[in-house]
């Protein structure tokens, strides 16, 4: 590893706080990313380390950095289903309505799998539910083709 900045992927993936802390009063840098374009932030919503992840926001790190094929972090932790984290990124502004490569969003995300109370945050907090990706499909469109009719209810136009 050549700099500081190199360690604070794999301490993110780790969850070690004190030594991505550690890392940053020496001056590396918060929002390095790896070769798939993964910042530390992303890394540790994507392994749950809710401690690291919550540092990382209050030291600075970009709530709505985008990896290499343009996910967040929030679209990851609306894809696991980690609720802890995507109230924690929504306090720190995430943007709710940021679209990855294919257009996809947060909201598409959890309505893809399943994760109804993701679902129901997001739209709590103003996710837009009428968004397309690529193929023009909207989060209800999706809900439809996975039978998810308590999603389908809540993303059809006036009904949430």
């Amino acid at each position: 590893m050549e700099n500081l900045s190199d360690y604070m992927i794999p301490a993110a993936r780790q969850g070690n706080t004190e030594v991505i802390e550690e890392l940053i009063k020496q001056g590396a840098d918060i929002n390095i990313r790896d070769g798939q374009g993964y910042t530390a932030l992303i890394i540790a919503c994507y392994h749950h380390r809710y401690e690291t992840a919550k540092f990382l926001l209050e030291s600075g790190a970009d709530v709505n950095a985008q990896d290499n094929g343009g996910n967040t972090a929030l679209m990851g932790v609306a894809f696991k289903g980690y609720m802890d984290l995507a109230e924690v990124l929504i306090l720190h502004h995430a943007d709710l309505d940021r679209q990855h490569g294919n257009g996809g969003t947060a909201l598409m995300f959890a309505t893809m799998f399943g994760r109804n109370d993701m679902v129901k945050l997001l739209l709590d907090h103003g996710a837009d539910a009428a968004l397309r990706d690529i193929r023009g499909q909207s989060a209800r469109d999706i809900a439809t083709q996975q039978g998810n009719a308590e999603a389908e209810e809540w993303l059809s136009a006036g009904s949430y």
